[in-house]
């Protein structure tokens, strides 16, 4: 009887420790949501830590709008892509998508390269 207690107290202490890295995780994304995509007045608004230079993890991914989302999905499948191209990808107009990528080069999960009278999208 003793030993299954202190089996049952070892797996509830595994548990707590699981369950403080999932909060710990979810502050981040919370925090990442707050300070970063949305002004008080709906403005976009770069995020203070900039400097990134990786693509975007499961997490930072999951943080952002949706519609950050699909320009960043369709950068993914497709490489390196004009604003066009990915406006075919994700069924949107061609401004919109060269709003959010523009704003992730600023991020600094997007590079940008421009060749001739093209500007050519890439996931870092």
């Amino acid at each position: 009887m003793e030993e299954l207690l202190k089996a049952l107290i070892e797996e509830v202490n595994r548990i707590d420790k699981k369950l403080d890295k999932i909060i710990e995780q979810n502050e981040k994304i919370l925090d990442f949501q707050k300070s970063s995509l949305r002004g008080n007045k709906g403005n976009l608004i770069s995020i203070p830590n900039k400097g990134l230079k990786a693509a975007p993890d499961a997490l930072t991914l999951l943080s952002f709008p949706t519609s950050f989302r699909k320009t960043i999905m369709a950068l993914y499948k497709l490489g390196e892509a004009t604003a066009e191209d990915i406006a075919k990808e994700t069924s949107r107009m061609r401004a919109v998508e060269s709003a959010h990528a523009n704003y992730l080069v600023r991020l600094g999960f997007v590079k940008r390269r421009r060749k001739g009278r093209n500007v050519y999208f890439q996931i870092e």
